[in-house]
């Protein structure tokens, strides 16, 4: 089976309709979705950025909410700016790559997404991401014990370094076969890609 990495931030804007939409999609082309959490901040940092850039350049800022509107419209999923932007994702994202090969995860993504952009709810507290495990029918409070031991942490710190390593620099971004698509906009083409690699390998 065709496998297309998806590679996340659960503060990242257009990681919401990417994470609402590629499993459905990916489900229709018989494609197998391998989900990675983990954090932009480090990364941000490593080219100078101390905050999000749709921050530190508010009318790139202003476009990109209005463009999330439009996308969550056309998509039929809730908005709602959040008062807090961007929020600590990292519990979340601790839980993410503790439990990425689980069945639930991807439901679980979807609602701690929903929770922090449709729901203005503060994603670095542990009863809201507690909440969230619950509703996927896993015991909230004992997955968020294992997600807090230190080899969670060390998991997402690798899971970070790598996304740096193999020159991950935003969210969503999709990898096929070391093929880079970044932005919730290419996600359609990462999957034709699955299907049917267009251009020679990169140098």
């Amino acid at each position: 089976m065709a496998t297309i990495e998806f590679w996340f931030d659960f503060a990242s804007t257009y990681s919401y309709p990417a994470a609402a939409r590629i499993e459905r999609l990916a489900c229709e082309k018989g494609i197998s979705v391998i989900w990675r959490s983990f954090l932009l901040g480090p990364i941000f940092q490593q080219q100078g950025w101390n905050d999000s850039p749709f921050n530190i350049y508010p009318t790139q800022g202003c476009y990109m909410w209005r463009d999330l509107e439009r996308i969550c419209a056309d998509l039929g999923i809730p908005l709602r700016q959040p008062s807090v932007f961007p929020r600590n994702s990292v519990l979340a994202a601790r839980v993410a790559c503790c439990f990425a090969s689980e069945p639930w995860l991807p439901e679980f993504v979807r609602h701690v997404f929903s929770a922090n952009f449709a729901d203005d709810q503060d994603i670095s507290n542990r009863a809201v991401i507690e909440g969230c495990l619950d509703r996927v029918g896993v015991p909230g409070a004992e997955k968020i014990e294992q997600a807090l031991m230190p080899a969670s942490k060390n998991l997402l710190r690798a899971q970070t370094e790598h996304a740096a390593a193999i020159s991950v620099f935003g969210a969503p971004t999709f990898i096929v076969d070391h093929e880079i698509f970044w932005g919730n906009d290419r996600l359609e083409q990462a999957m034709a890609w699955c299907k049917s690699p267009g251009l020679n390998p990169p140098a």
